[in-house]
Protein backbone atom coordinates (compact mmCIF):
# COMPACT_ATOMS: atom_id res chain seq x y z
CA UNK A 1 0.00 0.00 0.00
CA UNK A 2 1.14 3.57 -0.71
CA UNK A 3 1.88 6.14 2.00
CA UNK A 4 1.09 9.05 1.25
CA UNK A 5 1.38 12.17 3.64
CA UNK A 6 -1.34 14.34 1.74
CA UNK A 7 -5.32 14.00 2.70
CA UNK A 8 -7.19 13.54 0.02
CA UNK A 9 -11.38 15.04 0.07
CA UNK A 10 -14.03 13.39 -0.77
CA UNK A 11 -17.83 12.54 -0.31
CA UNK A 12 -19.80 9.67 1.17
CA UNK A 13 -23.23 9.14 0.26
CA UNK A 14 -25.64 7.69 3.19
CA UNK A 15 -29.16 6.70 4.14
CA UNK A 16 -29.48 7.03 8.05
CA UNK A 17 -32.87 6.27 9.38
CA UNK A 18 -34.41 7.28 5.96
CA UNK A 19 -32.67 10.65 5.92
CA UNK A 20 -30.23 11.04 3.04
CA UNK A 21 -26.95 12.57 4.47
CA UNK A 22 -24.01 13.58 1.81
CA UNK A 23 -20.65 13.33 4.08
CA UNK A 24 -17.59 15.58 3.46
CA UNK A 25 -14.77 13.57 4.37
CA UNK A 26 -10.39 13.39 4.64
CA UNK A 27 -8.59 10.76 4.81
CA UNK A 28 -5.45 9.20 4.27
CA UNK A 29 -4.09 6.05 3.01
CA UNK A 30 -1.25 3.88 5.23
CA UNK A 31 -0.18 1.03 7.40
CA UNK A 32 -1.57 0.07 10.49
CA UNK A 33 -4.23 1.02 12.66
CA UNK A 34 -6.43 4.08 11.02
CA UNK A 35 -6.80 6.85 13.20
CA UNK A 36 -10.83 8.15 13.61
CA UNK A 37 -11.29 11.93 14.76
CA UNK A 38 -14.86 12.73 15.42
CA UNK A 39 -14.93 16.74 15.52
CA UNK A 40 -17.04 18.86 18.17
CA UNK A 41 -20.11 20.87 17.90
CA UNK A 42 -19.57 24.62 16.05
CA UNK A 43 -16.54 22.61 14.21
CA UNK A 44 -15.70 20.69 11.50
CA UNK A 45 -12.95 17.46 10.59
CA UNK A 46 -10.23 20.68 9.35
CA UNK A 47 -9.68 21.15 13.43
CA UNK A 48 -7.58 17.67 12.93
CA UNK A 49 -6.15 17.84 9.36
CA UNK A 50 -2.23 18.57 10.71
CA UNK A 51 -2.39 15.14 11.60
CA UNK A 52 -0.98 14.30 8.50
CA UNK A 53 1.91 16.45 9.22
CA UNK A 54 3.01 15.38 12.25
CA UNK A 55 6.10 12.83 12.08
CA UNK A 56 4.46 10.90 14.88
CA UNK A 57 1.45 9.72 12.93
CA UNK A 58 3.90 9.26 9.33
CA UNK A 59 1.99 6.61 7.53
CA UNK A 60 -0.83 5.48 9.81
CA UNK A 61 -4.69 6.09 7.78
CA UNK A 62 -6.83 8.80 8.70
CA UNK A 63 -10.07 9.11 8.77
CA UNK A 64 -12.13 12.49 9.11
CA UNK A 65 -15.43 13.54 8.53
CA UNK A 66 -17.83 16.86 8.71
CA UNK A 67 -21.01 15.43 10.78
CA UNK A 68 -24.31 15.76 9.28
CA UNK A 69 -25.60 19.85 9.63
CA UNK A 70 -21.77 20.82 9.76
CA UNK A 71 -18.71 22.07 7.82
CA UNK A 72 -19.49 20.89 3.71
CA UNK A 73 -21.84 17.77 5.11
CA UNK A 74 -24.89 17.87 3.97
CA UNK A 75 -28.28 16.08 5.49
CA UNK A 76 -32.01 16.24 4.30
CA UNK A 77 -33.71 16.89 7.21
CA UNK A 78 -31.82 18.47 9.74
CA UNK A 79 -34.08 18.43 12.92
CA UNK A 80 -33.02 14.33 12.69
CA UNK A 81 -29.79 15.35 14.03
CA UNK A 82 -29.17 13.82 17.35
CA UNK A 83 -26.38 11.60 19.32
CA UNK A 84 -27.91 8.79 18.20
CA UNK A 85 -27.90 9.79 14.53
CA UNK A 86 -24.64 11.01 14.56
CA UNK A 87 -23.92 7.49 16.05
CA UNK A 88 -25.28 5.49 13.25
CA UNK A 89 -23.67 8.07 10.89
CA UNK A 90 -20.04 7.21 12.16
CA UNK A 91 -21.02 3.35 12.08
CA UNK A 92 -22.38 3.60 8.51
CA UNK A 93 -19.16 5.66 7.33
CA UNK A 94 -16.63 3.41 8.87
CA UNK A 95 -18.24 0.44 7.28
CA UNK A 96 -18.09 2.61 4.02
CA UNK A 97 -14.80 2.73 4.23
CA UNK A 98 -14.16 -1.05 5.66
CA UNK A 99 -11.97 0.59 9.03
CA UNK A 100 -12.81 -2.44 11.23
CA UNK A 101 -10.64 -1.39 13.91
CA UNK A 102 -9.49 1.92 15.06
CA UNK A 103 -7.67 4.28 17.62
CA UNK A 104 -10.54 6.82 18.23
CA UNK A 105 -10.27 10.52 18.93
CA UNK A 106 -13.45 12.58 19.85
CA UNK A 107 -13.77 16.16 21.06
CA UNK A 108 -17.15 17.70 22.87
CA UNK A 109 -19.89 16.37 21.04
CA UNK A 110 -17.76 13.90 18.92
CA UNK A 111 -16.31 12.95 22.20
CA UNK A 112 -19.96 11.81 22.92
CA UNK A 113 -20.61 10.40 20.12
CA UNK A 114 -17.24 8.38 20.44
CA UNK A 115 -18.36 6.98 23.87
CA UNK A 116 -21.42 6.00 22.73
CA UNK A 117 -19.93 4.23 19.63
CA UNK A 118 -16.92 2.85 21.69
CA UNK A 119 -19.96 1.72 24.15
CA UNK A 120 -22.18 -0.27 21.53
CA UNK A 121 -19.61 -1.71 19.84
CA UNK A 122 -16.13 -1.82 22.08
CA UNK A 123 -14.34 -4.37 19.72
CA UNK A 124 -14.04 -1.71 17.02
CA UNK A 125 -12.13 0.84 19.07
CA UNK A 126 -8.16 -0.29 20.06
CA UNK A 127 -7.82 2.95 21.92
CA UNK A 128 -9.63 6.64 22.69
CA UNK A 129 -8.50 10.11 23.37
CA UNK A 130 -11.42 12.20 24.72
CA UNK A 131 -11.24 15.26 24.22
CA UNK A 132 -13.64 17.13 27.24
CA UNK A 133 -16.09 14.98 25.99
CA UNK A 134 -19.46 14.62 27.92
CA UNK A 135 -19.26 12.11 30.81
CA UNK A 136 -20.99 14.19 33.34
CA UNK A 137 -23.98 16.76 33.70
CA UNK A 138 -21.39 19.50 34.52
CA UNK A 139 -20.16 18.71 31.24
CA UNK A 140 -23.13 20.46 29.03
CA UNK A 141 -22.29 24.14 29.17
CA UNK A 142 -22.30 24.93 25.75
CA UNK A 143 -25.57 21.96 25.27
CA UNK A 144 -27.52 23.19 28.12
CA UNK A 145 -27.83 26.95 26.38
CA UNK A 146 -30.77 25.38 24.66
CA UNK A 147 -32.88 24.84 27.80
CA UNK A 148 -31.48 27.97 29.56
CA UNK A 149 -31.62 30.80 26.93
CA UNK A 150 -34.12 29.14 24.87
CA UNK A 151 -35.30 30.95 21.87
CA UNK A 152 -37.81 29.15 19.26
CA UNK A 153 -36.42 31.19 16.06
CA UNK A 154 -32.71 28.84 15.32
CA UNK A 155 -31.37 31.73 13.89
CA UNK A 156 -31.80 33.83 16.87
CA UNK A 157 -30.79 31.02 19.09
CA UNK A 158 -27.27 30.51 17.15
CA UNK A 159 -26.77 34.29 16.83
CA UNK A 160 -27.53 34.57 20.43
CA UNK A 161 -25.00 31.48 21.13
CA UNK A 162 -22.47 32.79 19.40
CA UNK A 163 -22.54 36.65 21.28
CA UNK A 164 -22.20 34.27 24.70
CA UNK A 165 -19.57 32.53 23.68
CA UNK A 166 -17.55 35.32 21.84
CA UNK A 167 -17.38 37.01 25.34
CA UNK A 168 -16.46 33.95 27.19
CA UNK A 169 -13.41 34.36 29.39
CA UNK A 170 -12.15 30.95 28.17
CA UNK A 171 -9.23 30.38 25.50
CA UNK A 172 -10.29 30.30 21.79
CA UNK A 173 -13.53 31.57 23.23
CA UNK A 174 -13.74 34.35 20.09
CA UNK A 175 -11.91 32.51 17.58
CA UNK A 176 -14.24 29.45 17.92
CA UNK A 177 -17.48 31.37 18.86
CA UNK A 178 -17.31 33.46 15.33
CA UNK A 179 -16.66 31.08 12.99
CA UNK A 180 -19.72 28.76 14.68
CA UNK A 181 -22.47 30.19 11.61
CA UNK A 182 -20.22 28.64 9.09
CA UNK A 183 -20.03 25.29 10.62
CA UNK A 184 -23.25 24.58 11.76
CA UNK A 185 -26.85 25.04 10.56
CA UNK A 186 -29.14 26.05 12.50
CA UNK A 187 -32.42 24.13 12.35
CA UNK A 188 -29.29 21.08 13.60
CA UNK A 189 -28.56 22.76 16.58
CA UNK A 190 -31.78 21.89 18.84
CA UNK A 191 -31.81 18.10 18.30
CA UNK A 192 -28.05 18.00 19.07
CA UNK A 193 -28.01 20.30 21.76
CA UNK A 194 -31.18 18.08 23.60
CA UNK A 195 -30.44 14.64 22.78
CA UNK A 196 -26.85 15.66 24.43
CA UNK A 197 -28.31 16.89 27.90
CA UNK A 198 -30.68 13.90 27.89
CA UNK A 199 -27.39 12.08 28.00
CA UNK A 200 -25.32 13.50 30.15
CA UNK A 201 -28.29 13.89 32.52
CA UNK A 202 -29.56 10.63 32.49
CA UNK A 203 -27.38 7.77 30.37
CA UNK A 204 -24.83 7.35 33.19
CA UNK A 205 -22.09 8.19 31.14
CA UNK A 206 -19.45 8.26 33.53
CA UNK A 207 -20.22 4.60 34.11
CA UNK A 208 -20.32 3.73 30.15
CA UNK A 209 -16.83 4.94 30.02
CA UNK A 210 -15.27 3.41 32.97
CA UNK A 211 -16.51 0.37 31.68
CA UNK A 212 -14.82 0.47 28.27
CA UNK A 213 -12.33 -2.46 27.85
CA UNK A 214 -9.61 -0.49 26.24
CA UNK A 215 -6.73 2.16 27.01
CA UNK A 216 -8.56 5.82 27.43
CA UNK A 217 -7.19 9.61 27.84
CA UNK A 218 -8.64 12.36 29.26
CA UNK A 219 -7.51 15.52 27.45
CA UNK A 220 -9.18 18.63 28.75
CA UNK A 221 -7.88 22.37 28.58
CA UNK A 222 -5.88 24.21 31.94
CA UNK A 223 -8.79 26.08 32.77
CA UNK A 224 -10.60 23.34 33.14
CA UNK A 225 -8.75 21.21 35.58
CA UNK A 226 -11.69 21.89 38.10
CA UNK A 227 -13.64 19.29 36.89
CA UNK A 228 -15.51 17.65 39.75
CA UNK A 229 -14.32 13.99 38.07
CA UNK A 230 -10.81 14.20 37.51
CA UNK A 231 -9.53 11.95 40.35
CA UNK A 232 -12.73 9.46 39.75
CA UNK A 233 -11.29 9.32 36.51
CA UNK A 234 -7.86 8.64 37.56
CA UNK A 235 -8.44 6.18 39.92
CA UNK A 236 -10.16 3.93 37.49
CA UNK A 237 -7.42 4.15 34.88
CA UNK A 238 -8.02 6.58 32.63
CA UNK A 239 -5.03 8.60 31.87
CA UNK A 240 -5.22 12.25 32.24
CA UNK A 241 -4.25 14.98 29.26
CA UNK A 242 -4.28 18.54 30.75
CA UNK A 243 -3.54 21.03 28.42
CA UNK A 244 -1.43 23.90 29.41
CA UNK A 245 -2.65 27.82 27.94
CA UNK A 246 -5.94 25.86 26.76
CA UNK A 247 -10.01 25.90 27.71
CA UNK A 248 -12.40 22.95 25.83
CA UNK A 249 -10.65 23.93 22.25
CA UNK A 250 -6.96 22.66 22.69
CA UNK A 251 -6.77 22.07 19.13
CA UNK A 252 -7.45 25.72 18.75
CA UNK A 253 -5.02 26.97 21.70
CA UNK A 254 -2.33 24.98 22.57
CA UNK A 255 -2.08 22.24 19.17
CA UNK A 256 1.19 21.10 19.87
CA UNK A 257 0.72 19.69 22.67
CA UNK A 258 -2.82 18.05 22.11
CA UNK A 259 -0.71 16.54 19.29
CA UNK A 260 2.12 15.35 21.72
CA UNK A 261 -0.40 13.58 24.12
CA UNK A 262 -2.48 12.14 21.46
CA UNK A 263 0.92 10.53 19.82
CA UNK A 264 2.24 9.46 23.37
CA UNK A 265 -0.89 8.39 24.71
CA UNK A 266 -1.65 5.95 20.90
CA UNK A 267 2.07 4.57 21.23
CA UNK A 268 1.47 3.42 25.07
CA UNK A 269 -1.98 1.98 24.07
CA UNK A 270 -0.08 -0.65 21.66
CA UNK A 271 2.40 -1.66 24.18
CA UNK A 272 1.63 -4.40 26.92
CA UNK A 273 1.33 -2.58 30.11
CA UNK A 274 -1.28 0.33 29.47
CA UNK A 275 0.26 1.78 32.73
CA UNK A 276 3.58 3.03 30.53
CA UNK A 277 1.81 6.12 29.15
CA UNK A 278 1.22 7.06 32.16
CA UNK A 279 4.75 6.94 33.07
CA UNK A 280 5.77 8.74 29.76
CA UNK A 281 3.36 11.50 30.06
Amino acid sequence: MTITTTLTRHRIPLTIDGTEVRLSCISREGSGLPIVFLHGFGSTKEDYADVALHPAFAGRPIFAYDAPGCGESECSDLEKISIPFLVKTALAALAQRGIERFDLVGHSMGGLTSLMLAHQHPAMVASFTDIEGNVAPEDCFLSRQIFLHPDEDPDQFLEDFISRNWSAPFYSSPLYATSVRYKVRARAVRGIFESMVDLSDNADLMGKFLALPLPRMFMYGEQNKSLSYLAHLASHGVVLAEIPHSGHFPMYSNAPEMWRRIAAFQAGAQEPSPATETARA
